[in-house]
C-alpha cells in the first residue's frame, strides 16, 4: 500500500488524561491543560534520553541503491532515516528475511542469494550511502557509542534460517556479517524447525519441534554468539530451545497469547520459560496480533468505506501484481491517483473510528502491561514489525515512535523502566549471549581436560 505521510509528529494520543477529566468536570480545564502539558513534556524528555530500539524492521533489497535508499522519505515504507529522526527511533534491527521454500539444494541456493543481497544492502547503507547518519552495531557498547555520536543505529536479525541450507558454518558467516539474532523457521517448516502455523518437518502430523540439524544449530548459535529468536518456530520447538540453549532466549516480535489468542503470540508457560532463561519478549505492534477481533471489525468497516469512495471517484485500486504490469507512465499516474484516493479515505476515516475504532497504542501497551505483570519488567521489550505488516493507530511508522513512550508514561512507568522496555533488556540479553559464546569458545580453545 502506498503511504502518504507527514513528517511532523502527530498530536499525542490521549487515552486517559487530565484533559479528559476536565471534559467531565472532575478537574478545572486550566489545571487539566497544564497537567497534560507537563505530562507530555516529561514524556518527551524521557524519549530523548533513553535509547529507543525496535527489534524488527523488514527491508526490501531495492531500497539500498543510489536511486532509492533510506536517506529518502521512501514511499510505501514505515521506516527510513527521515522517519526515524522525526520520531526519535534510535535503533532499527534490519531483517534479513527469506520466505520458506522447498528444502532442496536449489531452494537453499536461492534463499542464500536472497539473504546475501540483503546483508550487502545493509552494509552498503552504513558504509557507502549514509555513514554520517547511521552505523552498524554488533554489541551494546557499539550501540551506545554510535548513539552518542548523534547517528542512528542499524543492527541485523535473520528471520528464517532456511538460507543456511545444511551448512552450519554459515552461522559463523552470518555472525561475521553482523547478524546477532536468528529464527530457525518462519511460516512453514524449515530444515531446522517446525513453524508456529502447525506445519511439520516430517509431514506426519506430529509436533516434532526441532530436527537433529536444528539442535546442532542451537549449539552453534550459542557458540558463535547469535541470539536464539523464538517468535516463529512452533511451541514444540520453543520447548526444546528452552531446554537446549545455554544463552537466554529472545522473541523478536511476539505478544501475549492470553491477551490475544493467535499462533504467533506466546502463552503464559512460554513467557515464564523465556524469563527463566533470562530472556526477553519484544512486544509486537502488529494490529491483528494485538487485538484480532477489533482489527477485523475495523478492517471490514474501512473496506466498506474504501469501496464506497473508490466508486464515487471512479478509482480502481490495483494489487501488487496488477501494478507491476503497468508501464512507468501509467504507474506514475496510478500512484498520483492513489494519493488522492488515500487522502479522501483519511478525510472520512473518523466515520469508521466512531463505530469500529482501530487497534491503537493503548491496546499495544496492554500487552506490555500484561507481560510485565506476568514475568517482570526485565523481560519485556518493544518491536514494530514495520514494513512486514506491523503498525497500530498512533504508531504506524517510525515518525510516531514518541506516542509509545507517551502511553508508557501515562501508565505510570518510570524512566528506568521505560529505558529497559525500549532496549535495555534486549541489549542485556545480547551481552549475555556474547558472554556465553566467549565462555564456550574459551573452553573449546582449552580442549578437553
Amino acid at each position: 500500500m502506498h503511504r502518504v505521510r507527514t513528517r511532523a509528529t502527530l498530536a499525542p494520543l490521549v487515552v486517559f488524561s487530565l484533559a479528559a477529566c476536565a471534559e467531565s468536570g472532575d478537574v478545572p480545564a486550566d489545571a487539566a491543560a497544564a497537567g497534560e502539558a507537563a505530562l507530555v513534556e516529561r514524556a518527551r524528555g524521557i524519549h530523548e534520553r533513553v535509547i529507543t530500539l525496535d527489534t524488527h524492521v523488514d527491508i526490501s533489497a531495492s531500497n539500498f541503491t543510489a536511486e532509492s535508499n533510506y536517506t529518502q522519505d521512501l514511499p510505501g515504507t514505515q521506516v527510513d532515516l527521515p522517519s526515524m529522526e522525526a520520531g526519535g527511533l534510535d535503533v532499527a534491527w534490519l531483517i534479513v528475511y527469506t520466505g520458506q521454500g522447498l528444502r532442496t539444494e536449489d531452494g537453499y541456493a536461492s534463499a542464500y542469494e536472497n539473504a546475501d543481497e540483503k546483508f550487502n544492502g545493509i552494509h552498503r547503507l552504513v558504509n557507502e550511502i549514509a555513514p554520517d547518519r547511521i552505523g552498524l552495531a554488533t554489541t551494546s557498547d557499539e550501540v551506545r557509542a554510535i548513539h552518542a555520536e548523534g547517528r542512528k543505529v542499524a543492527m541485523i536479525g535473520v528471520e528464517n534460517a532456511y538460507p543456511l541450507g545444511t551448512d552450519l558454518s554459515r552461522i559463523q558467516e552470518f555472525y561475521d556479517r553482523g547478524a546477532r539474532y536468528m529464527s530457525l523457521a518462519h511460516t512453514g517448516p524449515s530444515q531446522f524447525s517446525d513453524a508456529h502455523n502447525g506445519d511439520r518437518i516430517h509431514g506426519d502430523g506430529v509436533t516434532t519441534g526441532l530436527s537433529d540439524l536444528g539442535r546442532q544449530a542451537i549449539a552453534e548459535m550459542n557458540r558463535v554468539g547469535i541470539m536464539v529468536d523464538v517468535s516463529h518456530p512452533s511451541r514444540g520447538a520453543f520447548m526444546e530451545m528452552a531446554e537446549l540453549s545455554e544463552a537466554p532466549l529472545m522473541a523478536s516480535h511476539s505478544s501475549s497469547m492470553t491477551v490475544n489468542d493467535v499462533s504467533r503470540n506466546l502463552d503464559d508457560e512460554q513467557l515464564r520459560l523465556l524469563a527463566e532463561s533470562g530472556g526477553v519478549v519484544q512486544t509486537v505492534a502488529l494490529a491483528s496480533f494485538v487485538d484480532a477481533e477489533k482489527n477485523s471489525a475495523h478492517g471490514e468497516a474501512m473496506g466498506d468505506l474504501r469501496a464506497e469512495i473508490a466508486e464515487e471517484m471512479g478509482f480502481e485500486p490495483l494489487n501488487r501484481a496488477q501494478r507491476a504490469m503497468l508501464s512507468q507512465e501509467d504507474f506514475d499516474e496510478y500512484i498520483e491517483q492513489q494519493g488522492v484516493f488515500d487522502q479522501a479515505v483519511r478525510a472520512r476515516a473518523n466515520e469508521v473510528a466512531d463505530v469500529a475504532p482501530p487497534v491503537d497504542v493503548a491496546d499495544f501497551v496492554d500487552h506490555i502491561d500484561y507481560m510485565v505483570d506476568l514475568i517482570g519488567i526485565d523481560h519485556v521489550g518493544i518491536s514494530s514489525d514495520f514494513d512486514g505488516g506491523g503498525g497500530v493507530h498512533g504508531w504506524d511508522d517510525a515518525s510516531e515512535t514518541f506516542n509509545v513512550t507517551l502511553e508508557l508514561v501515562r501508565r505510570g512507568y518510570t524512566e528506568e523502566q521505560i529505558e529497559k522496555l525500549w532496549g535495555g533488556n534486549l541489549l542485556r540479553v545480547l551481552d549475555e549471549t556474547l558472554a556465553v559464546a566467549a565462555r564456550l569458545q574459551a573452553a573449546e580453545a582449552d580442549g578437553p581436560e
